[in-house]
């Protein structure tokens, strides 16, 4: 790829200028940043925003007000990025530290329990013990109860949830759900949403993975973890400085 020193008017395009000019991108568009042809796209814009400021001076209009309040704006966010960045850019966890914090919060790392299940919705007790009965008795399959009497929207489906993890849905059906039988008629349970019948297809209980498989991750989370704290007591030490 050849260096590119691009001279337009007062301004110089070059590779860094190109660069820094994709990091403001969205991150989708910035996966073709060693893209010849993107990068001549970029250059291109880079022209066009050159000529236009050369157009800018010879209109006078860094003498506005717009323009100087502009700067004071831009000195201050410049000024901001550049000092968090120098702050936090030398934050560091080793395998060690990071190993023996995973040994000791692990159940942080553990995937989410999960299960599949289908339901039956109805608005009263005696008619979901009714609809119960017809399907323990072997009369309906769950499905076809679903199908027939269920109000929620997955009657359709059989009733059918698919799959979902703990905390997506309110607690006294998830606990019916995770604290049930497979393969068994569960309840009527009662919601802010009516009397269910639940029926559990299978269940993920969740699990620890072993270290080495998210030692990055585990890393990354510490390093997170360490540059959250730094920025939080430089945050209260300046404030405690300035804002008097």
């Amino acid at each position: 790829m050849s260096e590119v020193n691009t001279k337009i008017g007062n301004y110089t395009i070059t590779d860094v200028d190109i660069d820094t000019f994709i990091s403001g991108m969205p991150q989708e568009q910035q996966m073709y940043r060693s893209m010849p042809e993107f990068r001549k796209q970029c250059e291109e814009r880079l022209e066009e925003i050159c000529l236009f400021a050369m157009y800018g001076e010879e209109e006078k209009k860094d003498e506005t007000e717009m323009f100087k309040t502009s700067m004071v704006m831009a000195k201050r966010d410049i000024l901001s990025q550049i000092a968090m960045a120098e702050l936090l850019q030398d934050v560091s966890v080793s395998d060690a530290e990071a190993k023996e914090y995973f040994l000791g919060h692990s159940k942080e790392f553990a995937s989410k329990a999960s299960a599949t299940a289908k339901h039956v919705l109805v608005d009263n007790e005696d008619k979901a013990n009714q609809i119960k009965e017809e399907i323990e008795s072997g009369a309906k399959s769950f499905e076809d109860a679903a199908k027939e009497y269920s109000t929620c929207p997955s009657a359709q489906k059989g009733g059918s949830l698919g799959t979902f993890g703990r905390g997506q849905m309110v607690k006294e059906f998830e606990n019916a759900v995770f604290d049930g039988e497979l393969n068994k008629v569960i309840g009527p349970v009662k919601t802010q949403f009516g009397y269910h019948l639940i029926w559990v297809d299978d269940k993920n209980e969740g699990e620890v993975p072993e270290y080495d498989k998210i030692a990055s991750q585990v890393k990354s989370y510490l390093v997170n973890k360490k540059q959250q704290e730094i920025y939080q007591n430089k945050l209260k030490e300046l404030r405690d400085k300035y804002c008097k």
